[in-house]
């Protein structure tokens, strides 16, 4: 094998393919990435490990078309030191030669025999744009768990019904919620609802936040993605997430509107004075919202304008992180609270098609 191609292109495809790789393994194989060489013009930089591949086909100048297996995260350090511009790869005896300028490094092969064969991807069932698939799982993500002993709750559910998406994540505290429109295949005819391990789907989701669509394939086991020559797979969890129907069926409630981005500022203002957890406190009343955090001399407050419909006043409060990790993901100028009262259910709402809404536990007030 023996190619010349651009060194950031390479530095790119490398590093999206090694996203994959184990951090470690008893099989030292599953720590290389495969490097195909194509009479085509083209490099393919691919890895694998039991729950996940990544496949990438790049731009590159054949000299010589073939395979070889290095360590993934040594030609990826290798990579990030390159000099700008054209680079030479060459599989020379028992080594990759890498070469810029003045520059030489060489990399053991490691046996192609005992490498694994990458998963296919599932049947294709349909795409979505990239762009916003890559904002909607953003936006659910942050609800997702990070407690590896409940492996289903650190999942992200994605359902398909007709030409609907709908993203879902929860931790038990509090349950993001997005829709988005997906354009499915000929033929596809039965709703698919799944779980994704969350960061597996956000790695690969903020590569497709470029244009176009990307190719969604699905089957028992796991989900495949296609997207402007990168291929992933990821292993599907057992087990469903609660659903979230309930929940976010409040009943009678007051609903507030104020402006998100004074919101999100305002918080971050008042929790100075929190102390670890505690909660910041939204008062509404009127036309006002006045936000306070702290506790006896410690305290801060803020006022803005608000608008409340359904009662004279409401009182809630919130952990302020919880908080923050909902607005900041919202998009549009103004967010919709829906409220019960204090120590209830909360739903935040971004604009006024409820695609995107967050669930949170309120807690007592300060007093």
């Amino acid at each position: 094998m023996e190619i010349r191609i651009d060194s950031a292109v390479l530095t790119d495809a490398v590093a999206w393919a090694a996203r994959v790789l184990p951090a470690r393994s008893p099989m030292p194989v599953l720590g290389g990435l495969l490097l195909e060489a194509g009479e085509d013009g083209t490099l393919s930089v691919s890895g694998l490990d039991h729950e996940a591949s990544a496949r990438v086909a790049v731009e590159a100048e054949t000299v010589v078309a073939g395979r070889a297996l290095v360590l993934g995260r040594r030609l990826l350090d290798i990579c990030k030191v390159l000099p700008p511009g054209r680079i030479a790869l060459a599989v020379e005896e028992a080594r990759l030669s890498v070469g810029a300028g003045d520059v030489r490094f060489g990399l053991s092969l490691l046996p192609l025999d005992s490498y694994p064969a990458a998963p296919a991807l599932p049947p294709v069932l349909g795409e979505v744009d990239g762009g916003a698939f890559a904002e909607a799982v953003g936006q659910v993500t942050a609800a997702a768990g990070r407690d590896d002993s409940l492996p289903v709750l650190t999942g992200i559910r994605l359902a398909l019904d007709g030409a609907v998406m709908t993203l879902a994540a929860t931790d038990r505290y509090r349950y993001a919620v997005r829709a988005l429109e997906w354009h499915p295949a000929a033929g596809f005819a039965d709703p698919a609802d799944v779980v994704v391990p969350a960061r597996r789907l956000a790695e690969t989701a903020r590569s497709f936040a470029g244009a176009g669509r990307a190719r969604i394939g699905l089957d028992a086991h796991s989900i495949g993605f296609e997207h402007a020559g990168r291929r992933t797979t990821a292993r599907l969890f057992d087990g469903r997430l609660p659903r979230h129907d309930k929940l976010f069926a409040l009943g009678d409630h007051a609903v507030a509107v104020t402006g998100r981005a004074a919101l999100v500022e305002a918080v971050k203002r008042v929790a100075v004075v929190a102390e670890g957890d505690s909660p910041v406190q939204l008062a509404f009343e009127g036309t006002s919202l006045r936000l306070r955090a702290g506790y006896e001399d410690d305290v801060a407050s803020q006022l803005l304008p608000a608008a409340l419909d359904g009662a004279g006043a409401m009182t809630v409060a919130f952990n302020p992180g919880y908080l923050l990790d909902a607005l900041t993901r919202f998009t549009a100028e103004e967010v919709r609270l829906h409220l019960l009262g204090p120590g209830q259910r909360a739903l935040l709402a971004d604009g006024a098609d409820g695609s995107h809404r967050h669930l949170l536990m309120s807690v007592k007030p300060l007093v």
